[in-house]
């Protein structure tokens, strides 16, 4: 399991924060950082797109600082290589996979931890950067 490196994170701070529970393992969920927990034990973060069980609202709490990482910048892509590995969002959130095939705007995108292959239009899938030692790297495939 790779280990996320933590960063101060200030109020208003827009992140994402890595899933650990079954089945979500590997996916990232936009929030914004709303407090931070004192003695540096974590964050409390509200989600952009994952709601309350009782949809009442943006599901709000405290995770610990490890899982957390900056909003990657946006790179710009017209198009997708095969076999390049890229974020797509699917179920609220971003999930890391390769590109396996392509049908005019929309991409074949190939999950190894799942095995679905999944057909996305361009525009919900992101270049892939991994967050290591602080600063965005662009993944070598």
């Amino acid at each position: 399991m790779r280990t996320l490196q933590t960063v101060g994170y200030r109020r208003g701070d827009t992140v994402e924060v890595a899933s650990n529970e079954e089945g979500f393992v590997g996916s990232y969920y936009e929030a914004t950082v709303v407090e931070e927990i004192p003695g540096g034990k974590g964050y409390v973060v509200q989600y952009k797109t994952l709601v309350k069980d009782d949809f009442s609202g943006p599901l709000t709490e405290a995770v610990p600082g490890a899982e957390i990482r900056p909003q990657p910048p946006q790179v710009k892509a017209d198009l997708f290589d095969m076999y390049e590995e890229v974020d797509a969002f699917d179920n609220d959130g971003w999930w890391v996979g390769k590109i396996n095939g392509k049908i005019g705007n929309r991409y074949y995108v190939f999950f190894e931890t799942t095995g679905d292959e999944i057909l996305y239009h361009k525009d919900r899938i992101r270049v892939h950067l991994d967050w290591v030692h602080h600063a965005w790297v662009l993944t070598q495939t």
